[in-house]
């Protein structure tokens, strides 16, 4: 915690003071007793609560002392919305996301996350959507309900396509770019999407995928390299189990086969290590949403300071309340 007025903290010795001027009340207030002839009278006016009576006095003080720290302007170092910042979220729309083995399969389990992710980020920030490989679902706004409903189309995506991770990076990279700079164009050259410092700072990418890359121009660490040189972090999902399969071919001549879709972590790590990101494995839904949920609270925000002025007070008035109230309840009276 810091103070933008450190100087006004000298106020709390007031503290020591205000203590000091109590205890010198309290030795006239016990010679006073002392000459007091009458003990039957005396001992109904302490009660014999001795110690209660200094708890108005303790709450008073904690009153002062947070009263002095919030003339101080107190401040603590948090996360605070960045402007202009934008996040693409990629999401792998390959057959192998229709696996079950993350429940209630992995593209449905995707979407939720995604739907987490939107609750949590800033109302400010905006947020582009791609289904692999490139076909932009939603391109950067900060309407997040616009997100929502492209969410709503996603899961009908896996029926078309493979794996393509290298050029979805590139449209990625390239759709975060526009975005920054205010550019148009077509994001169908994805092996061209050049550098541009401005984006440094402001875009990130965060990218799903259940599987290693099966078709595509570019190669994964090739559209990493997109990213890297362009300043953009790219945070990494590797969705399912080692073990998820997928059924083909149920009506064919030769009948279903299972055929395995274990995810490619190692690939997804590289690529967030190479960027500048980080990587998660998730292998159930409720891993997939602790990782969407902690990135939701992290992208689009800087570290900056928050006063916290308000919260002091607000505190030292309720304490001063209860310190009125119990004095008053507690005090002793004269018969």
């Amino acid at each position: 915690m810091t103070f933008e007025r450190p100087l006004l903290l000298l106020t709390l010795l007031v503290i020591p003071l205000a203590a000091a001027l109590y205890v010198l009340a309290e030795r006239r207030r016990m010679r006073y007793a002392i000459r007091f002839t009458n003990l039957d009278v005396l001992g109904s006016v302490t009660g014999g609560r001795y110690r209660r009576r200094f708890v108005p006095l303790a709450l008073f003080l904690l009153a002062l002392a947070a009263l002095c720290i919030g003339m101080a302007r107190p401040r603590h170092t948090t996360l605070v919305p960045r402007d202009r910042a934008t996040v693409i979220l990629v999401i792998d729309v390959s057959r192998s996301m229709e696996s079950k083995d993350v429940k209630p399969s992995r593209i449905g389990a995707a979407t939720a996350a995604v739907r987490t992710f939107l609750d949590r980020v800033p109302d400010r920030l905006q947020i582009g959507l791609i289904a692999f490989a490139g076909d932009v679902a939603s391109p950067p706004t900060t309407d997040h309900d616009l997100v929502r409903k492209a969410l709503d189309t996603i899961e009908w995506f896996p029926s078309f396509g493979g794996t393509a991770i290298g050029d979805a990076l590139a449209a990625a990279v390239k759709l975060g770019q526009q975005a920054v700079t205010g550019a148009s164009g077509s994001l169908a050259s994805v092996t061209t999407a050049a550098p541009d410092t401005q984006t440094h700072g402001l875009v990130s990418i965060l990218f799903l995928s259940d599987g290693a890359q099966t078709r595509g121009q570019l190669e994964p660490l090739a559209g990493a390299d997109l990213a890297k040189a362009a300043g953009i972090p790219v945070y990494t999902v590797a969705l399912g189990t080692p073990n998820g399969t997928l059924d083909f071919g149920g009506n064919g001549p030769f009948g279903a086969r299972r055929v395995p879709v274990p995810p490619d972590p190692a690939t997804l790590s590289a690529i967030a290590a190479r960027t500048g990101g980080q990587f998660y494995a998730a292998q159930n839904a409720k891993s997939l949403q602790s990782a969407y949920s902690k990135l939701g609270s992290s992208l689009g925000r800087k570290p900056g300071q928050s006063e916290i002025t308000y919260g002091f007070l607000a505190g030292a008035a309720l304490l001063l309340v209860a310190a009125g109230i119990l004095s008053a309840l507690w005090s002793p009276r004269l018969p």
